[in-house]
């Protein structure tokens, strides 16, 4: 049985190509995190020690990648966005690869009609990579389930912002290491099990209101002048309506297929379940680098008022460490959250 154990992590600066610049031998601090259709981000605090001082002076930011390790395994990657020197320790913050398509816009025409929006966010994602690829690949873990039709213009919008709208359309994705996952937002693999045992100091549980939507209206291209709309009165909540323009939507059938996974995400209440400051217990039954957003955990907890009993989604990682001194001993924090949403109930 796995447990999440007291992880102890490496880091290594490298190249574009893959050489290895510096490996960081003394972290005093090292935190790294994964997120549901974002970017994540990490941050070392290099100690420089011996001539690594000389070699920690080259780092620049985009030429070089920051690779982590927990306990050997490859965990985290992603190329380096700041870098700060001060007396005694060197900063490195980096974010994870699909932040180079923040920076990158549609090189050619294409239009699709009436396919899987899997392939079109792999599409998307190749696009953007094709004139200048840090190293990446896709792996479609399932279909979406979702289809629809979309037309992106050369040179116009970031792929980063159109790959978010068709994760907003029926479609998960999220990074680990160099890798791009595309998913279904159906997909509750479970990864792990938590229960209150694994939350000695507890863990929160929060609704977000202000998510709840009960009716979408989802407006196309301005060529097109299409609309999808779908919801409208709850019984029990009323009626919060949104409008909100795609303008890679081109027909009829995929602004309604827009809105319906808009609605079906937003027409309850999500609720949050997030162990923030809380550290996991070593204990746990979790293998930490295979809490991967996406995919779920088994939550029972009684711990709050608002019981829980419940495959959630996971939407959020976050893991720490601080070095030790002699007066304190270091210590690793692992922090889930994880989300019920109307799909999830579903």
């Amino acid at each position: 049985m796995a447990v999440a154990g007291c992880g102890t992590h490496t880091a290594r600066i490298v190249s574009r190509n893959g050489a290895t610049v510096t490996t960081a031998e003394v972290l005093t601090e090292v935190e790294w995190s994964r997120l549901l259709d974002a970017t994540s981000s990490a941050r070392v605090v290099i100690q420089p020690d011996g001539d690594c001082c000389n070699r920690l002076a080259r780092i620049t930011s985009w030429a070089h990648r920051l690779v982590i390790f927990r306990d050997s395994q490859y965990v985290w990657d992603g190329p380096i966005t700041n870098v700060s020197w001060s007396l005694g320790e060197v900063e490195v913050a980096a974010e994870d690869v699909s932040v180079w398509l923040d920076d990158r816009v549609p090189h050619q025409n294409r239009a699709f009609t009436n396919v899987d929006l899997t392939e079109i966010a792999a599409w998307l994602i190749a696009d953007g990579y094709a004139p200048d690829d840090p190293g990446h690949t896709v792996q479609i873990v399932g279909k979406a389930g979702v289809t629809g039709s979309r037309e992106y213009f050369t040179g116009i919008g970031q792929t980063g912002d159109h790959l978010r709208q068709l994760a907003e359309a029926g479609l998960d994705y999220t990074v680990i290491g160099s890798r791009i996952l595309l998913l279904p937002e159906t997909h509750l693999v479970s990864v792990g099990r938590l229960s209150d045992t694994d939350l000695p100091e507890g863990l929160e549980v929060a609704e977000d209101g202000k998510s709840l939507v009960t009716r979408w209206i989802v407006a196309g291209s301005e060529d097109s002048g299409v609309v999808g709309s779908a919801g409208g009165v709850d019984p029990v909540y009323g009626l919060h309506e949104r409008y909100v323009e795609m303008t890679e939507i081109t027909d009829a059938t995929s602004a309604q297929q827009a809105a319906q996974a808009r609605r079906r995400v937003s027409s309850a209440v999500p609720v949050f379940i997030d162990t923030r400051e809380v550290t996991i217990s070593p204990l746990a039954n979790l293998d930490v680098p295979k809490l991967v957003p996406g995919w779920a955990l088994d939550v029972t907890s009684a711990g709050t008022c608002r019981k829980v009993s419940a495959r959630l989604k996971i939407v959020g990682v976050r893991v720490q460490e601080t070095a030790g001194s002699d007066n304190s001993p270091g210590s690793e924090s692992v922090q889930v959250q994880v989300a019920a949403t109307a799909a999830e109930a579903a």
